[in-house]
């Protein structure tokens, strides 16, 4: 997609150069980062595109703009969309049981005491309910918070893990035998849960996760380089994924040639397995800000979407009140969350620039999309270091794109 005078769509084109200066004297020339993707999207037309550096530092290649990356729970607001077109065809309720689908998740208990796998646990006060896993409310977790004995029993368990040799089913399987945080409904809690989200779209529409992306989400909306592994005639064009070390320095953490991403993944992550580009993901924003549409293809609806990009917390709170844990893809304060999106209620408590119902996600690789529906913009940038909250390249892309505004 070609790129406008940023003027024609109400941005500065001298306020948008300070992109790359920042991130060329901040974090590529000193090495903090290989390299990274910014995208600005605005009244529909591509405003800004650049890619700087390298995309894999061992091997000195260029990033490109063709260049895949590792989207980790970037993956989550597709599930989540893909569930709820399944909402549309009338197929499930989002006060349904999720043990209406997943029998196997009708004795869930809530935390007493106890470690893996001697657990005590006290009844729910509420049954786990779909909005509940759409909205982080389930009382499910990660076991990278490493916090409680419980995400320590997804450790010593897999959940999540076992991506060549393991499956959906059978992580759900394995999730079922273990206990909750909270009671469903009454906190907020990262987790697993849109990987359950995925575990329903199979059930519900009797096609494995993959495909349903694939016939439902990516071939519609011509998302052509995204999925749950990099073929091999693709893999020059995949980015390494490193890790920054305490001294600051980098570590490769996954090479593209010898990747958990080549072919052969069994478990399909509907929280955070696929891989895309930027002009992948854009396309997919692209139809966000459509209301639900993309060039004539339309995934879901507008009133659907704006149900979605609400705030589900109990009683309206925000993440800084209703989190029960310390981590997530977003600034707390000032920010809700919706059925798989953060959305902005205040952007003077959250402490930055923005507008009330922005709503966005992030990945554990860095990468970061924002959607402003009063604005016409969105904004995707893609890196892979690790882990996301290493630099806050959301507030500072933020800070210089809401500058380039010319308020007109």
């Amino acid at each position: 997609m070609n790129t406008v005078r940023p003027e024609s769509v109400g941005l500065s084109s001298d306020a948008l150069a300070n992109i790359d200066r920042h991130l060329l004297d901040n974090y590529v020339t000193p090495g903090k980062i290989g390299g990274c993707q910014t995208v600005v999207f605005r009244r529909g037309d591509l405003a800004y595109h650049s890619a700087l550096g390298v995309r894999d530092i061992e091997r000195g290649t260029p990033m490109t703009e063709d260049t895949i990356f590792r989207i980790y729970s970037m993956t989550k607001p597709i599930t989540s969309i893909g569930l709820m077109m399944l909402h549309e065809e009338g197929r499930f309720s989002l006060a349904d049981p999720v043990a209406r689908y997943i029998p196997q998740f009708r004795n869930l208990g809530v935390y007493e005491q106890g470690v893996y796998p001697h657990y005590v646990t006290r009844p729910v006060d509420a049954p786990m309910t779909v909005r509940d896993l759409l909205s982080h409310q389930s009382g499910l977790t990660y076991g990278f918070m490493a916090r409680t004995n419980v995400d320590a029993g997804y450790r010593k368990a897999g959940i999540g893990t076992k991506t060549r040799s393991s499956t959906l089913e059978e992580m759900i399987d394995e999730l079922a035998g273990l206990p909750l945080e909270f009671s469903p409904g009454t906190a907020w809690n990262y987790s697993v849960s849109t990987d359950v989200c995925g575990r329903l779209i199979e059930i519900i529409s009797g096609q494995s996760l993959d495909v349903f992306f694939k016939e439902r989400i990516f071939d519609p909306l011509g998302m052509v380089d995204t999925g749950f592994e990099v073929p091999e005639a693709k893999l020059s064009r995949f980015a390494a994924n490193y890790e920054r070390r305490r001294n600051k320095t980098l570590r490769l953490v996954d090479d593209p040639e010898d990747s958990e991403y080549r072919p052969g993944v069994t478990l399909y992550s509907g929280g955070g397995g696929l891989v895309s580009t930027t002009a992948d993901y854009l396309r997919f924003c692209r139809m966000l800000l459509g209301g639900g549409t993309l060039e004539g293809t339309r995934l879901l609806g507008p009133k659907t979407l704006s149900l979605m990009t609400q705030n589900h917390l109990a009683g309206g709170a925000y993440l800084t009140e209703a989190s029960t844990g310390l981590f997530g893809e977003t600034p707390y304060a000032g920010t809700g969350f919706g059925l798989g999106f953060s959305v902005i209620q205040d952007p003077v408590a959250a402490q930055n620039v923005g507008s009330v119902g922005e709503y966005a996600w992030g990945g554990a690789a860095s990468t970061i999309f924002w959607v402003d529906p009063k604005e016409d913009l969105s904004v995707i940038f893609m890196t892979q270091i690790m882990p996301s909250r290493t630099f806050d390249f959301r507030g500072q892309l933020k800070s210089i794109v809401y500058g380039a505004l010319l308020g007109d």
